[in-house]
This record gives structure tokens, sequence and C-alpha cells, in this order.
């Protein structure tokens, strides 16, 4: 999310929380998530309003009326008042505005999560079912084939998550593999869990391993990386016997790879070299 895109969707974001917390937080934020996405679709779909909501010469205010005009009536409060909210903001590129909508779906059902106090869950099961997805080929190419019936695939992720996973995290998975926008399910998935990470201040290392490690040697872990990078730092540990000993860190873009793996394959160049 660059910081063009990151200054327009904060105003956004600000309406989805006073949706969210209007009337007591009464309003169903699953709705408000369905609508959203389905608004999201619609202005995907046609271009002329896609240019309409997203020209940055026109005053906000007019999109927000034109919003009112083509949605009052048609869905709910919440979701109105968001469509509007990110109708009226600059925005650098038309299909920031589909961006927009369908990221505030995902935060309207990650708000949901934590109200129930499971956010942490979802990320979890999101995170260990892109891992069993990536292992498998067979499960790979029937969540991936975007030639595939969506609602099969919404299926069968259903068959898979649906018994003991959070409802948020089906829900999620599911919208992950229609293959929103054309884009890989991996990198749908990433851009949730960086969501979730966001939304509890914190942020998420992947953590690789040979063995799993102590509770203590985590804890360990957590509280130094937490103190490298001023924040809390959630950890997703993946195991993997080819590192051989050691671990491997990876927070966003920077690595920090004291594998064995990695340092016999320093000395190999070393002495090939």
């Amino acid at each position: 999310m660059d910081s063009s895109f990151r200054r327009s969707y904060q105003p956004a974001r600000q309406a989805l929380d006073e949706v969210l917390a209007h009337e007591g937080g009464s309003i169903d934020p699953s709705r408000v998530a369905d609508e959203a996405w389905a608004v999201a679709k619609l202005v995907q779909d046609n271009a002329v309003l896609r240019r309409s909501l997203g020209d940055s010469s026109r005053e906000g205010g007019d999109k927000a009326a034109l919003v009112e005009r083509l949605l009052g009536g048609k869905v709910g409060a919440g979701a109105l008042h968001l469509t509007k909210a990110v109708a009226a903001q600059r925005w650098s590129d038309p299909g920031d505005v589909v961006t927009a909508l369908d990221r505030l779906g995902v935060e309207a059902v990650l708000a949901n999560a934590e109200r129930h106090g499971r956010l942490g869950q979802v990320e979890d099961e999101l995170f260990r079912f892109t891992r069993i997805v990536e292992a498998s080929p067979e499960l790979q190419a029937a969540l991936t084939d975007r030639r595939a019936d969506a609602d099969a695939k919404q299926a069968l992720v259903d068959r898979l998550l649906s018994i003991k996973a959070a409802p948020e995290t089906v829900r999620l998975a599911k919208v992950a593999v229609s293959g929103s926008r054309d884009r890989r399910f991996d990198r749908i998935v990433d851009d949730y869990l960086e969501q979730a990470a966001e939304r509890q201040d914190q942020v998420t290392a992947t953590v690789t391993s040979a063995v799993p490690l102590s509770p203590e040697q985590h804890d360990k872990l957590v509280a130094a990386l937490s103190r490298q990078y001023g924040r809390q730092v959630h950890t997703n540990v993946v195991i993997d016997e080819d590192v051989v000993g050691g671990i491997k860190v990876e927070i966003g873009d920077e690595v920090i790879d004291g594998t064995v793996s990695q340092r016999l394959a320093e000395a190999r160049r070393r002495m090939t070299s």
C-alpha cells in the first residue's frame, strides 16, 4: 500500500470505525463486509462508474451524492456511508476505489473477529491454511484454478475449514479462493494477514526452523524482535527440516537468515569463488 493510497484510505477506514461503533455496535460487521464487496464488484464491472468515482478532479461531495443516488435504499446504511466515504476521497487511480472497498470488507470481517476475541486465531488459521495449500499440488490446483467454478472452490473451503476454524477464517478464505480481480490466492491472504497485524498494532514475522521452538525459545525470540522493531511481533512458525538448524526470520522484505543450511551454502560459494 503506497503512501498516496494510504492517505486516501485512512478517512475511509475511519468511516468504517464510525459505522461499526454506531448505535453501540449494533450493526452487523458481516453484512457490512458482504455489501462492501458487492459494491466493489459493481464498480469493478462498470468502467463508467469506476471512472466517475475515481475521478480526482471531481469534488468529493459530488461523488458521494452520486453514490447516494445509485445505492440509496439498495444497500444498508452502513455500507452506504462507507461507500460515500470512499467516493469522497481523491484516488491516484480509479481502480483504487475498488481496492479500498475490498480492503474495508476485510476490515469489517476482522473487526467482527476482534469483537469475539478471536482475531489472533483467525490470523494463525489463515497462515496455516496457506501453508497447507502450498504443500499440496492437488489442493493448490483445485483452489487456485481461475477456470474452476467459484462455488465449487468455496464449497471445498467449507469442507476443509468449517468444522474447526473460526467463521471469519472460513469467510476470508472463501473470498480469497474466488480469485478477487485476478490476484493470486497467496498474495490475497498475505494482504489479509497484513491487515490483521495492523489492526492489532503489531508486525508479523515468519520464522522457519528445523524443529519446533520450545515455549521459552519462542518467548525470547518474540521479546528480542519486539525490542528491535519497537512494536509487538506476532510469529508464524514454519517447520522445515531442510534448514538443518538455526532459524530464519522474515518480516516484510527483511530477512534474517541464521540457518545452518544458509551458512553451508555460503561456505560452498566461498570455496568455489
